[in-house]
């Protein structure tokens, strides 16, 4: 008699933040889903920051939340601070980011899937994946008990191979207190997958009974704090704690020198590449010599425990000296530490051996997402996991993939990245990496992603009508200013106190609002603008994005013309089995390139490094084109 079902149409390797998004995606999308993970007591744990968002970070977890994950729901309900980095910016720059109650994160994450209809959980190391000729047809546990599945999508994290250092200190574990996954890589590079070695790290964890806050600058969260879910199942905070932030010294830089020569990644026994913006102290001090001093952020881990996060101390080394250099931080003198920084090593696969659906080349029906794909980041493994669960359910319901472009969301920036581009570090979002971050705003997620969640079957019909309440009421809020006109003697005295030069005959407050000196408190000064958002009953997130939408018409208007030439090349579909191979007339750069990663259209061929315009010229006359 089997354990399981005959056969899922989904199965999840992993309770991390990918794989928990790709459960909950393919089990909501009507899928019989399995979600297997080595502790059921530790899903969605919060391995690192316990944080949500941030730069770039924050737009993703809002796109989550448009398409109909969970992530930004859990985010809100879990929260003991809010801020939205930035402001000083423009609207493409503004960044949500919580403060997370890490075990209230994980507790949520947990209550959610298990209220989640057709999802099912088992508690095992799964040791290997099953083929048939090139396609999954279930995985294997360590205990030898085979489930069978339509796809399969792992989301292993850090887990596959991994290896903690700490000093001259290391051993097996996928990270602390937990151990190492084994069986699945060997599977996958006997199919033909190539695999490479990533290293992260994490900072100490201290008490805070033993610091001194007096001696550190407080960081509260905002005055008026926001949310990240656009549903209505969340509020967003009424009470908040601070984090707190301080700076070490070059005595303290001298105290952590001393470890050098114990140092795994000064002594050669970590080889392999971590994120290079989020290196480790050690690595700071030494690539940035000439810095007298680094910000240290000690972040509450939740509301009632007394456990810290010291961002920006993540180290490998030796616990001694890890715990004399932190106590001559200022603030830290009488540290006690609950437990020491480590790194960790850890398999994963370039990801220009996947497609954009996240499913592999080699293998129909397996789906990559997380760090196995070589990213870092609860939001970027997240959002991969969302993709991987949405498409995996497509392919089971015989439906066309869902697929966003560079131009629709910052997820599709991610993907194509990796995609095409792969990585050879651990690859983090950055908005200076999204070309249309005009068009990709925080604010305005829903309204480009909502409705393909609904189409999907994943947002539901509520979240669609609060979206295009959204629209049509900024859109008539936007109307209204063109229409209305403003006399000199109503707006003057707003003006001149702004440093704007003062109206000399009536004009459209379209053309007033769209002044640089001009700000929304400015404007609703305005009889007439309090009148018509008193009698319409708007709301902030309406009212913002209609100025939005005002003062940057003309950048808005300009990147979707720009988007709208690139996606031409998007409609140009490389066939499948084209040759480059017969193309002499392009560098054998290109050739080689385009073999490997194997574009499906222009556009993405276009990304390609070493790909050049010219090549590209040739690659389209040869088309036809």
């Amino acid at each position: 008699m089997s354990l399981f079902q005959d056969t899922y149409d989904i199965i999840v390797v992993g309770g991390g933040h990918a794989g928990c998004e790709a459960a909950a995606a393919a089990a909501n999308m009507g899928c019989s889903t399995l979600l297997v993970t080595m502790n059921l007591q530790n899903i969605a744990q919060m391995s690192c920051n316990p944080a949500m968002g941030g730069i770039a970070k924050g737009q993703i977890v809002r796109e989550i939340d448009a398409l109909g994950g969970y992530s930004g729901i859990v985010s809100d309900k879990t929260a003991i601070q809010f801020k939205m980095l930035n402001l000083s910016k423009g609207p493409a720059m503004w960044s949500p980011r919580c403060q997370s109650d890490r075990m209230r994160f994980a507790e949520e994450w947990r209550l959610m899937l298990e209220q989640t209809p057709n999802l099912d959980f088992y508690q095992e190391m799964v040791s290997g994946i099953l083929t048939e000729g090139d396609k999954i047809i279930g995985v294997k546990t360590s205990l030898g008990v085979v489930v069978k599945g339509k796809t399969v999508i792992l989301t292993n994290g850090t887990f596959l191979n991994g290896l903690i250092h700490i000093g001259e200190k290391q051993f097996g574990g996928g990270r602390a207190g937990e151990s190492a996954s084994f069986g699945i890589t060997e599977d996958l590079v006997k199919l033909g997958f190539e695999s490479g070695r990533m290293k992260t790290g994490t900072p100490p964890r201290v008490d805070g009974r033993s610091l001194d806050f007096s001696k550190m600058i407080e960081q509260p969260g905002d005055v008026n704090p926001s949310k990240f879910s656009y549903s209505d199942q969340t509020k967003a905070l009424t009470s908040q704690r601070s984090c707190y932030m301080t700076y070490t010294s070059q005595g303290v830089h001298d105290l952590l020198r001393e470890g050098f020569d114990r140092s795994p990644m000064f002594n050669g026994r970590i080889k392999s590449i971590g994120p290079r913006y989020c290196p480790s102290i050690e690595d700071k001090i030494n690539r940035f010599a000439d810095k007298e001093r680094h910000q240290l952020f000690v972040e509450p881990e939740g509301w009632n425990t007394v456990e810290f996060y010291v961002n920006g101390f993540s180290t490998s080394l030796p616990e001694e000296v890890q715990f004399s250099a932190l106590r001559a931080v200022a603030g830290f003198e009488n540290v006690k530490f609950f437990r020491p920084g480590y790194a960790i090593e850890y398999d994963y696969f370039p990801p220009t051996q996947l497609k954009h659906t996240l499913e592999t080349k080699i293998i129909n029906g397996l789906y990559f997402a997380g760090q196995i794909n070589g990213t870092t980041g609860y939001e970027e493994a997240a959002s991969q996991g969302l993709m991987a669960g949405i498409n995996a359910a497509l392919q089971v319901q015989e439906k066309e993939p869902l697929i966003l472009k560079r131009d629709e969301a910052y997820i599709g920036v991610l993907i194509d990245d990796l995609i095409t581009k792969g990585t050879e570090e651990p690859y983090r979002m950055f908005t200076s990496r999204a070309e249309y971050r005009t068009l990709l705003r925080q604010d305005n997620a829903d309204l480009r992603l909502t409705p393909k969640g609904f189409e999907i079957g994943l947002a539901d019909e509520s979240r669609l009508k609060r979206m295009e309440y959204k629209k049509e009421a900024s859109d008539k809020f936007v109307t209204f200013f063109k229409e209305t006109s403003l006399k000199p003697e109503e707006a003057n005295l707003v003006l001149i106190e702004k440093g704007s030069s003062p109206m000399v005959q009536p004009d459209k407050m379209y053309k007033v609002f769209s002044r640089p000196q001009l700000e929304l408190s400015d404007i609703v000064k305005f009889e007439k603008v309090q009148a018509y958002i008193s009698e319409n009953d708007l709301d902030n997130e309406v009212i913002e994005q209609a100025e939005i939408q005002v003062k940057y018409a003309g950048y808005i208007e300009k990147e979707k013309n720009h988007a709208d030439k690139v996606n031409r090349l998007e409609d140009v579909i490389i066939p499948s089995n084209f040759d480059f191979d017969k193309i002499k007339s392009i560098s054998i750069e290109a050739r080689q390139k385009l073999n490997k990663i194997k574009p499906t259209t222009i556009a993405q061929a276009s990304r390609i490094s070493g790909v050049s315009p010219s090549d590209i010229s040739v690659l389209l006359i040869h088309m036809g084109r």
